[in-house]
């Protein structure tokens, strides 16, 4: 199984009990050097979730690991943006009060394909066509294995996992894309797409590495105006995505970069700007201001 694992270190696992976590859960628990803490979020998505909960924090103490956990109440007609927003949160919060290296999510090689398409049908930019990546403050080791390869390992190993049953229901489009797209792909498509992707992904490092070239300065918190003034406003957007990624922000959404951005353009100095958690941006004579709890 094609691995990436990251430097031996403390981490957060996120499990949601499913079929991915749980093989990534016993994958990592077998390796060596690893602190791992188990952490779970349920989203108050489905009336029955608080058994979800339950069999994570089983899971975790039969392989003797820390367990953490937070409900939120999101309700059934919550948007799979604002849950996806609603976890990372709360795993951010986490990651920062451990004082953890970084996030380990179970993201595989298929979630790559359908997160590519979902993109491309959005309209997606540059990034998207890259799909999902890692950051450093996000670490993905499955993102080279393949759903059918994690199916075999559970079977192999006899892992139990949960079922979460809105993964059935097409009203999301995620699923109907797996449902009616992916699973139809032949094998060199997939690798079509494999390559592209991975293409993408290298392109976008260098554009960010001569965006970041812009933005440099000695206090990597703060972001010059005079750079956003001159830009379009969707290249504006992007540097202000770039510079929160560069600060270890990864769980922002459209919406934060678009309040950023155009408060960066017509807010006057002094002006303070909420991301989530207790992490905010202050509008300074010349500068945004990167302002949390670790500063």
């Amino acid at each position: 199984m094609k691995l990436n694992l990251p430097k031996p270190g403390r981490y957060i696992l996120a499990v949601s009990g499913g079929l991915d976590s749980v093989c990534l859960l016993d994958l990592m628990s077998k390796q060596a050097g690893y602190e791992l803490i188990v952490a779970h979020f349920d989203h108050g998505i489905r009336p029955d979730s608080a058994k979800d909960k339950e069999f994570v924090a089983n899971i975790a103490e039969r392989y003797g690991l820390k367990f953490v956990s937070q409900k939120g109440n999101l309700g059934p007609g919550a948007s799979e943006a604002k849950a996806r927003e609603a976890r990372y949160a709360f795993l951010d919060r986490v990651k920062n009060e451990i004082k953890a290296d970084a996030i380990i999510t179970a993201h595989h090689l298929d979630d790559r394909y359908e997160t590519l398409i979902i993109n491309l049908i959005r309209g997606t930019g540059r990034k998207g066509l890259s799909s999902i990546s890692e950051t450093a403050s996000i670490k993905r080791p499955l993102l080279g294995v393949s759903r059918d390869e994690l199916k075999k390992y559970a079977k192999s190993n006899k892992l139990i996992w949960h079922e979460d049953p809105t993964n059935s229901e097409d009203k999301y489009l995620r699923n109907y894309i797996r449902s009616n797209v992916t699973t139809r792909l032949k094998k060199e498509d997939k690798k079509k797409l494999e390559s592209l992707m991975d293409r993408q992904l290298k392109l976008n490092y260098k554009i960010d590495n001569l965006t970041l070239n812009l933005i440099a300065s000695d206090d990597p918190t703060k972001l010059n105006l005079s750079l956003l003034n001159v830009l379009p406003h969707k290249e504006s957007r992007e540097v202000v995505a770039l510079w929160l990624r560069q600060n270890k922000l990864p769980s922002f959404n459209k919406n934060t970069i678009e309040r950023l951005t155009v408060a960066a353009k017509t807010k006057r100095p002094g002006t303070r700007i909420d991301i989530y958690g207790q992490s905010s941006v202050r509008i300074e004579k010349g500068f945004l201001a990167l302002s949390n709890s670790e500063r």
